[in-house]
C-alpha cells in the first residue's frame, strides 16, 4: 500500500500503526537470531513512510531504530479512566516483571496506588517462572499491568502467585491481546476476574465469549493523533 501511494505522488505518507509487529525482537538476547524491529522499521521507511504513528511499544527505544518521526502514544489514559469508573478500593498495581516497573509506577501514580512487581524469570520463549511477588498485596485489589499478552501463561501465574499471596481479587490489562495458542482458557481458568484490553487488534467474537475479557476503544486516541498529526499542530498533548 505504501509502494501504491509513493507512486501516485502522494505528498506525505503516515503509516498508522496501533501493534507494531516484531516489538518484542528488538535486541539480540542470544547469538544468531535476527533483530527484526528494527528490520521492520527500515521496511517501513524504504517503502516510503514519511512518519510512524504507534501505539505502547515494547520497547520505548524502538523509536530509535526510525530515521524517520514517530508518534508513541500510549493507551493508560483510556485503561486508567476506566478503571476509576470501576470503583475499585484498596488498588495495588503489579508490576509482571522487573521491565514493566516504569509503567506500573506510571498507572500506580495516576491512581494513587501502591505498587508491587513479581520476580519472573523466563528461561525460554514464553515459558516463565514466578519466584517472588516483592511489595503487599495481601488484603487489597491487585491490578496486573503489561503491555502484551500472547499466550496468557506468564499472565496467569502471575496471577496464581498475587492470589496465593493474599490479594482479595485480581485484575489484568494489556494494550495489545494477542491472545495466541491455549489463552483464552489459560484465563478463563485463572483467579482473574477480568483482563481489560484494547482493540490495537481485533478479537474474534469467540474469544470473547467467557466474560473475563473487556475490550476498550482506542479509536479516539488514534483518531485525534491523526487529526493532529494532517492539520500539522502538536500530538504533545496526547503523550500521557
Amino acid at each position: 500500500m505504501l509502494d501504491v501511494f509513493k507512486r501516485s505522488c502522494s505528498s506525505r505518507l503516515t503509516s498508522v500503526l496501533p501493534y507494531y509487529g516484531y516489538g518484542r525482537q528488538d535486541r539480540k538476547d542470544k547469538p544468531r537470531v535476527p533483530i527484526s524491529a528494527k528490520l521492520v522499521a527500515d521496511l517501513l521507511s524504504t517503502a516510503g513512510t514519511d512518519r510512524v504513528l504507534t501505539v505502547d511499544l515494547h520497547a520505548a527505544q524502538i523509536q530509535g531504530f526510525f530515521d524517520i518521526p514517530v508518534d508513541h502514544l500510549f493507551a493508560a489514559a483510556v485503561i486508567i479512566e476506566h478503571v476509576q469508573k470501576m470503583g475499585l478500593e484498596d488498588i495495588v498495581v503489579v508490576s509482571p516483571d522487573a521491565g514493566g516497573v516504569e509503567r506500573a509506577r506510571a498507572y500506580a501514580k495516576r491512581l494513587d496506588a501502591r505498587l508491587a512487581i513479581v520476580d519472573k524469570r523466563r528461561d525460554q520463549p514464553n515459558v516463565a517462572e514466578v519466584h517472588h511477588v516483592i511489595g503487599d498485596v495481601e488484603g487489597r485489589t491487585a491490578l496486573i499491568v503489561d503491555d502484551i499478552v500472547d499466550t496468557a501463561g506468564t499472565l496467569t501465574k502471575v496471577a496464581e502467585a498475587i492470589k496465593t499471596a493474599g490479594a482479595r481479587e485480581v485484575f489484568a490489562s494489556c494494550s495489545h491481546p494477542v491472545l495466541s495458542g491455549h489463552a483464552i482458557e489459560r484465563i478463563e481458568k485463572s483467579p482473574l476476574s477480568k483482563l481489560i484490553v484494547t482493540d490495537s487488534l481485533p478479537l474474534a467474537k469467540e474469544k470473547l465469549a467467557g466474560g473475563k475479557i473487556e475490550v476498550l476503544s482506542i479509536a479516539e486516541l488514534l483518531g485525534r493523533a491523526i487529526k493532529n498529526i494532517h492539520e500539522e499542530t502538536s500530538v504533545t498533548s496526547l503523550f500521557v
